[in-house]
C-alpha cells in the first residue's frame, strides 16, 4: 500500500508538458528550445483567474471525456462541417505552443495535440470562422506561402482532401462537431529558441483554415498536429530530430505559471536505469495515433487482463496521448479493475460530486491506495498514487480510469505523470523512465 499524497499536490488536470527531442538540427545536431505551456497555466491565453484549481481539474474531466470521440474514426466522420458552431473552450488539446507561420513571421499561438496531425490556422479571408480575439493570418502578406495543386503529392496525403479550381483542399472533422476546412499550403514555420535564434522550417506543410467551427476557444488560432501522421510537426522535421521525442508530464506547482519546455535538437536521450521500452506500433486505420500493446495491469498482486484493440486491426490496444487526462479503457475490464482497487483500498468510499468518476474516496491523511503496475509488452510501469487518483473536490479524490464502450482505450496523461516519456517513431519504440532519474528535466 501507498500513502495517498495531499491532495493539491497533483492536480495533473493542470500538469505542465516537458518535451525533448533529439536528432540533428542542421548538419551539426544543434539543439534548440520552445515554451509549451498548459493551457490552465497563468501563462495560457485560456487561462481564468476566477476558476479554482478544482473546477480546473473537473472541466479537464470533461473534456478528457469527450476526447474519445476525437479518437474515433466513425464518430468523426458522422459529422457535417456544417455543424452548429460555439465559442467554449477547445476539448483536444491540452498544451499551447507559440508559432510563426510565414515570411516575414506571422506568430499565432496553436494547441499543441499529439493525437491530430495537420498544422492548421486561421486565415484571411475567413468565410466561416469561429470568434478569434488575435489578427488572422494573411497569406497574401507571406513571400514564402504556397498552395498545393490538385495533382501535388502532398495533396493526396490526406485522407479527406479535395479540389476546387485546382488547388488543394482538406476537410477535418471530429467527433464533438468541430471542423475546419481550407487550403492545402506550404510555408515557412518558425520556433522561437529559448537558447539562442530561432529555428526555421521551410515549406512546412499546412492548412490554410478559410472555415472553421465548433469547440474552439476564440483566444487560440489552431492546432499543431503533433502525431504520428506524415504531416505532423515532428514527422515534417524529419531526419532533424530523428523521428524521436520525449516529455515529462509534472505537477502544476508554481503559481508564478512557469511554462514547460519543448526540446529540439540532442538533449532527450531516455537512457539509463529503470528505463522500460515498449513497442510503439503503428495502424493503418489510424496512422495519427501512437499505439501500444497493454498486456494487463496488477493492483497489487492481482493481475486483471487487459484485451481488445484500439485500432479496429489488432495492432495494439491503446492510445498512448498526452491531451487525455484520465486513462479510459473497456467496460469489462473496468468492471474487474475497480473492483481490484475496491478490494484493496484502505479508507472510506465517496461520491464525485461533479458524477464523472465513480470510484471515489474521502481524501484523509490515513487513506492507503494499492501499488498499481502497467504492464505492456517488454515494459512493467510501475504507478505512484498520482498516476492513478486525481483530486475532484476538498474532500474527494477518485480513481482516474473510466469505462468506455466505443472500443477505443487511451492511456491517458494522469498515468504518464512524472514520468520521462520518449518516442523512438523510427526505431519503433517508446520508453518511460521514472522522474527521480531526470530531476532537471521536471523541476
Amino acid at each position: 500500500m501507498a500513502d495517498f499524497q495531499s491532495p493539491l499536490s497533483f492536480p495533473l488536470a493542470i500538469a505542465l508538458l516537458c518535451v525533448s527531442s533529439f536528432g540533428c538540427i542542421c548538419a551539426h545536431r544543434v539543439g534548440f528550445t520552445v515554451d509549451l505551456i498548459h493551457r490552465d497555466s497563468p501563462l495560457s491565453p485560456f487561462y481564468n483567474s476566477e476558476e479554482t484549481d478544482l473546477q480546473r481539474i473537473n472541466n479537464a474531466l470533461r473534456r478528457s471525456i469527450s476526447r474519445v470521440h476525437h479518437f474515433d474514426p466513425a464518430a468523426a466522420a458522422s459529422v457535417s462541417p456544417k455543424a452548429a458552431e460555439s465559442d467554449v473552450t477547445s476539448n483536444r488539446g491540452e498544451y499551447l505552443m507559440s508559432l510563426s507561420v510565414g515570411t516575414p513571421p506571422f506568430k499565432i499561438m496553436g494547441i499543441a495535440d499529439t493525437g491530430s496531425d495537420l498544422i492548421w490556422t486561421q486565415c484571411k479571408p475567413c468565410q466561416r470562422c469561429y470568434k478569434q480575439v488575435d489578427p488572422l493570418f494573411d497569406p497574401k502578406s507571406s513571400k514564402t506561402y504556397r498552395d498545393f495543386s490538385c495533382d501535388a503529392r502532398k495533396c493526396r496525403l490526406l485522407e479527406q482532401s479535395s479540389c476546387s479550381g485546382n488547388i488543394c483542399q482538406y476537410q477535418y472533422s471530429y467527433g464533438d462537431q468541430s471542423y475546419t476546412m481550407g487550403n492545402v499550403a506550404s510555408d515557412t514555420i518558425t520556433l522561437d529558441s529559448t537558447a539562442g535564434s530561432p529555428v526555421s522550417f521551410p515549406k512546412t506543410v499546412i492548412g490554410c483554415g478559410h472555415e472553421n467551427g465548433g469547440t474552439f476557444s476564440e483566444k487560440g488560432s489552431g492546432i499543431v498536429g503533433l502525431g504520428a501522421g506524415p504531416l505532423s510537426l515532428v514527422s515534417q522535421m524529419g531526419s532533424s530530430v530523428g523521428g524521436k521525442f520525449s516529455y515529462c508530464l509534472v505537477p502544476f506547482s508554481s503559481r508564478a505559471g512557469n511554462s514547460s519546455k519543448l526540446n529540439f535538437g540532442g538533449s532527450a536521450v531516455v537512457s539509463g536505469p529503470g528505463v522500460q521500452s515498449t513497442p510503439l506500433l503503428s495502424s493503418k486505420t489510424m496512422s495519427t495515433f501512437y499505439v501500444l500493446t497493454l498486456e494487463a495491469m496488477s493492483v497489487g498482486n492481482e493481475r486483471i487482463k487487459f484485451g481488445g484493440s484500439s485500432s479496429g486491426t489488432g495492432e495494439g490496444n491503446i492510445i498512448i496521448d498526452s491531451g487525455t487526462t484520465l486513462t479510459i479503457v473497456p467496460e469489462d475490464f473496468f468492471s474487474d479493475f475497480s473492483s481490484a482497487v475496491g478490494n484493496q483500498v484502505h479508507g472510506q468510499r465517496a461520491e464525485d460530486p461533479s458524477g464523472s468518476l465513480s470510484v471515489c474516496y474521502s481524501a484523509t491523511s490515513d487513506l492507503k491506495v494499492p501499488a498499481i503496475t502497467a504492464h505492456f509488452t517488454g515494459a512493467d510501469v510501475k504507478l505512484k498514487s498520482v498516476n492513478t487518483f486525481i483530486q475532484v473536490s476538498d474532500d474527494v479524490v477518485c480513481l482516474a480510469f473510466v469505462p468506455t464502450a466505443s472500443g477505443i482505450s487511451i492511456y491517458g496523461n494522469v498515468a504518464q505523470m512524472n514520468f520521462l516519456v520518449g518516442y523512438n517513431i523510427q526505431g519503433k519504440s517508446l520508453s518511460f523512465q521514472a522522474n527521480r532519474l531526470h530531476q532537471k528535466v521536471i523541476r
